[in-house]
């Protein structure tokens, strides 16, 4: 009789464990999709403006048309993208089309000049860098996840109800624009 006491004691501490564990991987994994949403709020401003940075753009700039196609086609296909996967895929996409823009705008100091233009610079500028602070919070997230579902006993756990490792929100391919110093002209 106490041996039976002691093994269903047992099952009950180990079911309180493994159903604890799994709670804290749901969680995670819901505070990394919350944290996406985030993004995705900020995403959906940056797609609503650059077709008005193009359309300002185009007045200055008729003959760069495929520099303004390829960011209208990154900025579609952003906002086709449906899993969070594919939107980090989608989105390192438009943000290198628009770095080339910028590269592209050097060329042409009036447009630098007109109202209309600086005050959507000024939008978008200000919305990268709320996007910077929610990717870092997302990647934050993620990391968690990815600790929890890498790391020992909780991998045990997430490997029998399907957690997964998870990517990180990076800057993917445009890395190298990035890490090059910002150059000044006057």
């Amino acid at each position: 009789m106490t041996t039976l006491l002691i093994i269903i004691g047992l099952i009950v501490v180990l079911a309180i464990i493994i159903g604890s564990m799994y709670n804290s991987l749901v969680r995670l994994r819901n505070n990394r999709e919350n944290a996406f949403a985030d993004i995705d709020v900020q995403l959906k401003q940056r797609h609503d403006l650059i077709p008005q940075l193009v359309e300002t753009v185009k007045g200055y700039a008729a003959h760069e048309k495929e520099t303004l196609d390829r960011v209208i086609s990154a900025r579609n296909g952003a906002v086709k993208a449906q899993t969070i996967n594919d939107k980090i895929v989608a989105e390192n996409t438009l943000s290198s089309a628009l770095a080339g823009m910028r590269i592209t705008l050097e060329a042409y100091p009036d447009l630098k000049a007109n109202q209309n233009f600086m005050h959507l610079q000024e939008e978008i500028a200000d919305l990268e860098n709320k996007l910077s602070a929610v990717r870092r919070y997302f990647n934050s997230a993620t990391k968690e996840l990815n600790n929890a579902v890498q790391t020992f006993p909780s991998n045990l756990i997430a490997g029998m109800f399907g957690f997964h490792k998870e990517i990180m929100f990076d800057l993917g391919e445009q890395r190298s624009v990035y890490e090059e110093a910002p150059q000044i002209r006057f």
